[in-house]
Formats: C-alpha cells, structure tokens, sequence
C-alpha cells in the first residue's frame, strides 16, 4: 500500500469515527435528558428513552430540520445497529438472570395456569386483526410470517421494566404485585419461546423441514446451557466470587464477557437472533442471587447508560410517523392499539379475578401487564429484520409500545386509592 493510500484511508477512518463520536454524544445525552424528565413526571425512564430517540428521528428532527438529521445520522445502517445489537446481546443477558421462576413455584401450578390463558387472548386477536391487515397494509410480505409476529406483538410484557413500577408503586409484597410478576414471568417465558419459533419459522423459509431442523437445535442449545453449561458454571461462580464483597473479578468478569458472547454466536449460528442465546444462558443462572448482584454491580449501569440509549435511538431513526399519511393507516394503528389493550385487559383481568383478587385489583394487574415497552421493541425490532414486518405498521407498533407503558403508572395509581392490599402469600 502507497503512503498516500495510506493516509486517504486514515482519513476515511477518522471521519467516520468523528461522526459516530458525536452521534453517540448526542444520543446518550437525549436519552439521559427523556429519561430524567419521564421519571419526574412519574413514568418508566424507558418512555423517556424512547420518546429521545422518536424526536432524534425522522418523525420529528428529520421533518423540522432535515439539513441537521442527515448530518448527525448521514447512514443509521453503519454504527447505531452494530452497537445496538451488542447492547441488546448483553441486556438480554441480565434479563434472563432476573427471571424469577420462584414466583411460579410459590404461587404454584393453578396461578400458572390461569397466566398462560391470558396469552391466549391477545394472541388470538393478533392473528385476526394480522389477517384482517395484510392485504391493505403488508402486500408483498410473507403473509404468514407478518400474522404470526402481529400475534406475538400482541402478548409480550415487559417483565423488567413490570417489575420496576411494582416496586416504585409499593406493590413487590402485596398478593396483587406477586400475581402480576408471576403472570409476567409465565408470559415472558411463553413469549420469548413463540419469538424464538416464529423467528425459526421464518427464517427457514416456511420450509418445514428447515423450520423443525431449527427448532430441533434451539431446543438441544436450551438443554444443553440447562443440564450441561449450568452446572459448570455454578462451579465457576463459586471460584469466581471472591473477598467479602462477592465481587468479579476482572478476569472473571472477561470470562463472563466471553461466555455471555459464544452463547449469542450460538443462536446466531442456528439461524435465529443473537439475543435468545444470552437470554437462556441468564435464565439458566436465575437462582445464583449472590452472582446477579455482582453482575449487576458490573454490567448494569453501563449497560444502560451506554447501549439502551443507542437501542432506542436506532428504533427511534427507523420510525417514521409521517409513513401513516392516510386516514386508513390511522384506523389500522387505532386497532392495533386497540387490540393490544384489550386484549391483556380482557384477558389478565379475568385471570386475576379467577385467582381470587377484586375487581379492582384485577383492573391493576389488566393494566399493568399492557406494560410492553423494551420487550415490545425488541420483537418489532426482530420483525422488521426479518422482513416481515413493512415501515408503516413498525410504526404503528413502536406508537403502541410506547402508549401501553406510558398510560400504566398513571390508571394502577388512580385504581390504588383506598384500595386495601393483601400481603403476598
């Protein structure tokens, strides 16, 4: 390579990471900013999050000044994606470490089981209103694979951030709060898995023998971190954790790093999305409390003042309100809002009731487990990769992701006045 060469492609490289220096500064800092004034008006900081990232994007920045969209994001393809995705790789992690099977287990099989039936609902009005959809908004696309993923769409909670308005509203002890989590957990656990098949599905091709060879390996990765890495790996934790605090170590911390990365090249290899194979691997550890608090204390800050940002500020760059510009798109997006909500409504308030709780709290739990927010984004986000889901209805599905967090916190507290609680059992 001549000097000059040489030097023209330092250049190159120099401008470009100038232009993913100052993306980054703006999207943590507006993430930072959404978040703070969303946690003051008494919202989830994801809301916040998320609405930075819709106004960085082309419905709102891109419309009122688009010299300066197109020179903070001149290509949102090359460094928001990669980075978002190794958030979420790393995010998904530490989600599955907080799945709490223990709420199954003490409220037992019966609580189980009325959880699950209040998938079946909003999944049922997924498909019919997918049906229903496709031919006016998603022609050209799978049929098939856009009816599935409108379904799944339909019965996902966001379990974490459930989890952090329980206990912001006081509810972690009460009857109430432990029916809600245990139903997300069933829900997360039931949702996750329909995601991974749906996802296998499509990417076979619709083929069947692709489709169940795909499924075959998800399964054997799943047995294989459960029955075989797990055990191993509590060896490893007990070595790992050291001196009185409990902590990582940096090398064990590298390690984790490492291990956290082959999981997610794992499901990448099989044909499925990186973020499954983090997700099972956390899952499998769930029970290792002293381990999540030390991943937590390493992980978890930057995490979240790091990749989430960049997560939804990409989600954000790549929803485009001004795509609904019929009053027909507007229709469709009010049904879907629509059967979101009453669909988890519908169904979670009439499993609550049958558990045993009033009709106020049941209307507390129906409301709460709209709360769909990451969870939500993630799905559509997968969707849309996987070319089943066109820009206009991703539209539609992040508006509604971001209304059914938004109105949780404001109805559960209204439905708490005077409201007596029970502790949990």
């Amino acid at each position: 390579m001549s000097p000059l060469v040489g030097a023209a492609a330092s250049q190159d490289t120099e401008a470009f990471l100038l232009t993913v220096l100052v993306q980054l500064s703006v999207i943590i800092a507006a993430a930072r900013v959404g978040a703070w004034l969303f946690s003051y008006l008494g919202q989830p900081q994801v809301v916040g999050e998320t609405a930075a990232g819709l106004l960085l994007g082309p419905s709102f920045l891109g419309r009122i000044s688009p010299q300066i969209s197109a020179a903070l994001f001149p290509d949102i393809g090359r460094s928001p994606k990669v980075l978002s995705e190794l958030g979420l790789v790393f995010l998904m992690f530490l989600i599955g470490l907080e799945f709490e099977f223990g709420h199954i287990r003490r409220l037992g099989r019966a609580a189980a089981a009325v959880s699950i039936a209040e998938i079946i609902l909003p999944f049922s009005l997924g498909l019919a209103l997918g049906a229903v959809m496709y031919p006016h908004v998603a022609e050209g696309f799978s049929r098939t694979g856009f009816v599935l993923f409108m379904a799944v769409c339909m019965s996902i909670t966001a379990m974490p951030v459930l989890g952090r308005i329980l206990m912001e509203l006081n509810l972690t002890r009460t009857r109430l709060g432990a029916l809600t989590i245990t139903s997300a957990a069933v829900d997360d656990a039931v949702g996750w898995t329909l995601l991974a098949t749906i996802s296998a599905i499509v990417a076979g091709e619709f083929e069947p023998f692709a489709a169940a060879r795909m499924l075959a390996w998800i399964a054997a990765f799943t047995l294989a971190i459960f029955l075989i890495a797990r055990p191993l790996l509590i060896r490893w934790i007990r070595v790992a954790l050291v001196g009185e605090s409990r902590d990582l170590s940096v090398g064990s911390l590298a390690i984790l790093l490492v291990i956290i990365l082959l999981a997610a090249m794992a499901t990448n290899l099989i044909g499925i999305f990186s973020v499954f194979g983090p997700f099972v691997l956390g899952a499998a550890l769930w029970d290792q409390h002293e381990f999540r608090e030390a991943v937590t204390r390493r992980l978890r800050d930057f995490v979240t003042a790091f990749f989430l940002p960049i997560f939804f500020t990409y989600t954000g760059l790549r929803t485009n309100i001004a795509l609904l510009d019929t009053p027909e798109l507007w229709l469709y997006c009010g049904l879907v809002l629509a059967a979101a909500i009453a669909g988890k409504t519908i169904g979670c308030g009439l499993a609550a009731r049958f558990s045993g709780l009033s009709w106020r709290e049941s209307g507390c739990v129906a409301t709460l487990m709209n709360t769909r927010g990451l969870m939500e984004l993630i799905a559509v986000n997968i969707g849309r990769e996987l070319g089943v889901i066109p820009d206009s209805v991703f539209c539609m599905l992040v508006i509604m992701a971001v209304v059914t967090t938004l109105m949780t916190a404001p109805i559960v507290r209204r439905l708490l006045v005077g409201l007596r609680l029970d502790a949990a059992p």
